[in-house]
């Protein structure tokens, strides 16, 4: 592995150096951010109930859209 040294500004140094955890370089903060993640790495993020208000939000969401997608059609029928 090679070493490279990168300009940041004073700002970016500071919130860099702010999610800096103990015993972590700055190559590993920079590593857990920008690392990829899956979608699997989000279960178990919501409770079972945050998880069902959530869904059944959506599941109105669609509906409200899908009725005033139906009157936008009828209108122009």
């Amino acid at each position: 592995m090679g070493i490279k040294n990168i300009a940041i500004s004073d700002e970016a140094y500071q919130r860099l150096k702010a999610l800096k955890r103990s015993g972590e370089s700055f190559t590993d903060v920079v590593e857990r951010l920008t690392k990829s993640r899956g979608v699997l790495e989000l279960a178990g993020v919501l409770s079972n109930s945050e998880g069902k208000e959530i869904k059944e939000g959506v599941r109105k969401i669609r509906e409200r859209s899908h009725r005033r997608f139906k009157r936008a059609i009828e209108k122009l029928s």
